[in-house]
């Protein structure tokens, strides 16, 4: 008790890390924006680059043959005319054209090798932005130029920005608009649920159990949700368990210490050899009581604390039921202990945990033996895929809206089920948690006797088996 109350000081003068602050909705959002609109930005330009690469040589074959028929005419139009006058010439057909024509000189032109190549051997050439065409006037070292083709780039018609800037830019808006819009009603639900969390797990680490994880609209929280709603539910019980025990236990711990307390007290008033004899087997007779408590309390809370892993195996249940039988025989004292396999199918096999099973069964026989008058039957029967063991006995039984509390934890009963039988009301409560974990469960109704049916119910097959 000093250990517990040092434990309940500490924790009562504990005082938890201040929280931080809600999720910022804004800064998800913005981060969330940024890293999307940038890789689809890097996407975007990485895919121009491959595409343009890919089509850089058909654009300019396309080029070649637009322009090809326009520049023949212009070279006819040049060579009627005496060279000395093709400045004139050319200047009076630029103002005709749409893109600036002149003539320059071979040696002036530096084009990629390729490109010159083509140019000296009288097919038209393209710069390198597809933009200017350039063309060997026959057999003269001089090289038609036509271009600018493109209006933005021409420097005589060029009014604010280009146009394909202007369409670029107005698209990217469109695209940063339109990915805003679904970015924000993606990340806002998400938001809303993670805020939600985390409200929820603020509750939970300040003591306040009974708080909930509402319904995420985001199926990828769902699951999340679930996990911690589930273990807020096993904290509470848990905790609450901790307590119920604490609290049971300590009055339990009462009747037998003060038994304890006044038999010392008698023990030293009385010389008499039979009354301390007496005295000195009710002090043993109350510490096998608190040695009984103790063991069943521990019993329940190790089974109500834990899902124990099974050890499954195949028995012959026919067989097993005897051999429990036999075990708690030499209690029954002179009541006529009967065990009925009769409606079972010969050679029945059914699948249990060796270990924990014979609590439940043994738990039932000796609350039988406790309230039975003369007689005790167990039988068993199966109905689909279920098997159900009876425990029958001929005592007062059990009334019908006390049949479901008799498995509570510490849970005894008027009338003759009381102190005065014995046992600490856990023998039943383990039993249920047994069977539980067998994927069945323990109920109470009346024997055919007139008294108290106990009954076991679980799967002929678990769903781990080990023979």
């Amino acid at each position: 008790m000093i250990g517990s109350n040092r434990l309940l000081a500490r924790l009562g003068t504990y005082k938890p890390a201040p929280w931080r602050g809600r999720y910022s909705l804004s800064r998800l959002f913005f981060n969330f924006y940024l890293l999307v609109m940038g890789s689809f930005v890097a996407i975007a330009i990485f895919a121009d680059f491959v595409i343009s690469a890919a089509i850089k040589g058909v654009t300019n074959d396309y080029t070649s043959r637009f322009m090809r028929g326009t520049i023949v005419l212009i070279e006819d139009e040049l060579f009627r005319k005496p060279r000395s006058e093709w400045p004139k010439t050319i200047e009076a057909l630029d103002r005709k054209f749409a893109y600036k024509l002149e003539i320059v000189d071979r040696w002036t032109l530096k084009l990629p090798p390729e490109e010159a190549e083509k140019l000296d051997g009288g097919e038209l050439a393209i710069d390198a932005q597809g933009d200017i065409v350039y063309h060997r006037l026959k057999q003269t070292p001089q090289i038609l130029v036509v271009g600018p083709i493109s209006p933005e780039r021409n420097p005589e018609y060029q009014r604010g920005l280009p146009l394909d800037l202007r369409i670029s830019l107005l698209t990217w808006s469109l695209i940063g608009v339109c990915l805003a819009i679904v970015v924000w009603f993606w990340v806002y639900p998400v938001w809303r649920d993670l805020e939600a969390m985390r409200q929820t797990a603020r509750a939970l680490g300040e003591g306040l159990f009974d708080a909930r994880a509402p319904g995420m609209r985001s199926s990828a929280f769902g699951p999340l949700a679930e996990t911690l709603n589930g273990m807020a539910e096993r904290i509470q019980l848990l905790i609450a368990t901790q307590k119920e025990l604490s609290s049971a236990i300590s009055h339990e711990l009462r009747t037998p210490i003060a038994r304890l307390r006044f038999a010392l007290e008698m023990l030293t008033e009385t010389d008499e050899t039979s009354e301390r004899e007496r005295l000195r087997k009710a002090m043993e007779d109350d510490l096998g009581e608190l040695d009984g408590l103790i063991d069943a309390s521990l019993t329940y809370a190790r089974f109500e604390r834990e899902q124990p892993e099974l050890q499954i195996s195949s028995v012959d249940i026919a067989v097993w039921l005897a051999e429990q039988i036999e075990a708690v025989r030499l209690l029954s004292r002179e009541i006529d202990l009967r065990l009925d396999t009769s409606a079972l199918p010969p050679g029945q096999r059914v699948e249990i945990d060796c270990r924990s099973l014979p609590y439940a069964i043994a738990n039932l026989l000796r609350n039988a033996i406790k309230y039975a008058r003369s007689r005790i039957e167990v039988s068993a029967e199966i109905s689909e895929g279920w098997i159900s063991v009876h425990v029958d006995d001929d005592g007062i039984g059990i009334p019908r809206d006390e049949r479901e509390r008799v498995f509570l934890a510490f849970t005894r009963l008027d009338r003759s089920r009381d102190r005065t039988t014995g046992g600490h009301g856990l023998g039943l409560a383990i039993a249920r948690l047994v069977l539980e974990h067998h994927g069945g469960t323990a109920t109470a109704g009346e024997s055919p006797s007139g008294g108290a049916r106990l009954t076991l119910t679980w799967p002929l097959s678990q769903s781990v088996t080990e023979s």
